[in-house]
């Protein structure tokens, strides 16, 4: 049903406020990260920068209650729709998409 992508092998996630609708952020998972995220109920995802599984908040505590699990219509694409609990942007910002596109 997902198509992953690349190497290894991801899918991008937008993450989604459940209660409020804005998007918080976009990362990526294995297919790991989306096991662990079903059967926990918090956010994983897998760090290019890092490359390793990360769950939403190991350090900062400002995790991710996962509510409910999308697809898209194509199958490349995932919808988290989570309760966050502190801002999900590593600068502090509610949302990771805080800056206005300057052409």
């Amino acid at each position: 049903m997902l198509r992953f992508e690349g190497d290894p092998p991801l899918v991008p996630v937008v993450v989604q406020d459940a209660d409020t609708g804005e998007v918080l952020m976009l990362a990526y998972a294995d297919r790991e990260a989306l096991r662990l995220t079903a059967e926990t109920g918090f956010a994983h995802f897998w760090s290019r920068s890092r490359r390793r599984l990360w769950r939403k908040g190991e350090e900062s505590g400002n995790v991710q209650r996962v509510v409910e699990i999308r697809v898209d219509c194509d199958g490349d694409a995932v919808l988290y729709r989570v309760k966050p609990a502190g801002p999900a942007c590593h600068t502090g910002n509610y949302t990771c998409f805080h800056n206005p596109f300057k052409p």
